[in-house]
């Protein structure tokens, strides 16, 4: 039988309190985002809006849009610095893998990269 091993950590440390913070900033500029992007891009063009002749604004709004950029940035820098804080202090097996910072990251660097896409093919299309 192994022998068990006492925990030598009393409690969290302030190191723990701030990748916490920045969890739930990060989560919280995304969310944020999410709805500053529904005002910001492009209105979708339904068949029923045209046939009423009501106007349908078909490009970015270009301040919502540079908010927008920084937010997300925010909060990947957010996610990037708990990933980097969890690699230094989290060294045992049975702390937690901080899945939902790296799937934050990788999402956040996603949607940037597909509004610089879209905003690309507009200006191409003008």
């Amino acid at each position: 039988m192994k022998s068990m091993k006492k925990e030598r950590r009393n409690a969290a440390d302030r190191w723990t309190y701030i990748v916490r913070a920045l969890t739930v900033i990060g989560w919280g500029l995304f969310v944020f985002a999410l709805i500053m992007s529904y005002y910001a891009a492009p209105d979708t063009d339904y068949g029923l809006l045209r046939y009423h002749n009501i106007e349908i604004r078909k490009f970015w709004l270009t301040p919502l849009t540079g908010y927008l950029y920084i937010i997300l940035w925010l909060s990947a820098l957010s996610s990037y610095f708990c990933l980097i804080l969890d690699n230094y202090r989290s060294r045992r097996k049975s702390d937690g893998k901080s899945f939902n910072m790296f799937l934050l990251l990788i999402i956040t660097i996603a949607w940037v990269s597909f509004i610089l896409v879209k905003i690309a093919e507009m200006d191409v299309g003008s």
